[in-house]
């Protein structure tokens, strides 16, 4: 039988905006090298696939080119699909299992917020030659589970990096984040999160990325709530709360496609 496919652009509330993500129900298991000729095939940032269980939602997610651990915008993007096209109860608690452990999402007015684990980072020696790849003197070098997270001196300096994604490329961690302190009035601070290793030269808006930077921004502002903005060329706002060793990310979410999988 076809399975249905539905694209939602997720921490906005505009199409064509955001993080686009493609998230497939399916009636049981598959395996991991179907899951990733369909990742590869829809050729978005991130894939979910979603197997419904009576007490939790398994997830994983796929790159176009490989699986990952973790990742924000895809399974706000689950949540929104599910509760859309009747799947499940709209508004209803959501539980799902994931290799980063159980997550959870519910409803917060207009937005979904999900319950993640925070990924604390911890100060890191700069990797040779990411200077003269980011074209930009960081800050401060901190790393943390998945990747690089560097403090530029400003949001400016973070919207016209050009990085080289062949240096990038090499490191030997997911991606790199960089960040700074917002001037934009209403936010905290911005970044843009490039990881060319797993398929992905820029993504758009990088949930798992928050998870990251709301702890560490908590460390450098001292406040534990945070409306951040990541500046891609798409643009995305995420809403934090650093809450002990979890962090609330929430975000808003719009369908833009639905189709259905016929191979």
């Amino acid at each position: 039988m076809p399975l249905k496919i539905t694209v939602v652009d997720a921490f906005t509330d505009k199409p064509f905006s955001g993080n686009p993500a493609a998230v497939c129900v399916l009636p049981e298991e598959r395996d991991k090298t179907w899951m990733q000729q369909v990742a590869r095939e829809m050729n978005l940032a991130e894939t979910a696939f979603l197997l419904i269980r009576p007490d939790h939602v398994a997830i994983r997610w796929f790159t176009p080119a490989a699986e990952v651990d973790l990742c924000g915008h895809a399974t706000i993007g689950s949540v929104h699909a599910l509760w859309e096209n009747g799947v499940l109860p709209r508004g209803q608690p959501i539980r799902f299992r994931s290799k980063s452990g159980e997550l959870s999402a519910s409803k917060d007015g207009d937005w979904i917020a999900l319950d993640f684990p925070a990924l604390p980072s911890k100060k890191a020696d700069l990797p040779p030659g990411l200077d003269d790849a980011l074209g930009a003197r960081p800050r401060a070098v901190s790393k943390y589970k998945f990747d690089y997270l560097i403090e530029l001196e400003s949001e400016a300096a973070v919207r016209d990096l050009k990085p080289d994604l062949g240096v990038i490329e090499r490191l030997p961690v997911r991606g790199v984040v960089v960040t700074a302190v917002a001037t934009t009035p209403g936010f905290d601070f911005v970044s843009r999160f490039f990881a060319p290793a797993v398929g992905v030269p820029e993504d758009a808006v990088t949930g798992s990325a928050h998870c990251a930077l709301a702890p560490y921004w908590a460390g450098k502002l001292g406040k534990t709530e945070f409306l951040a903005y990541q500046a891609s060329p798409r643009g995305g706002v995420v809403k934090l709360a650093v809450k002990g060793d979890r962090v609330a990310l929430c975000g808003k979410a719009v369908t833009v496609l639905k189709a259905e999988l016929v191979a």
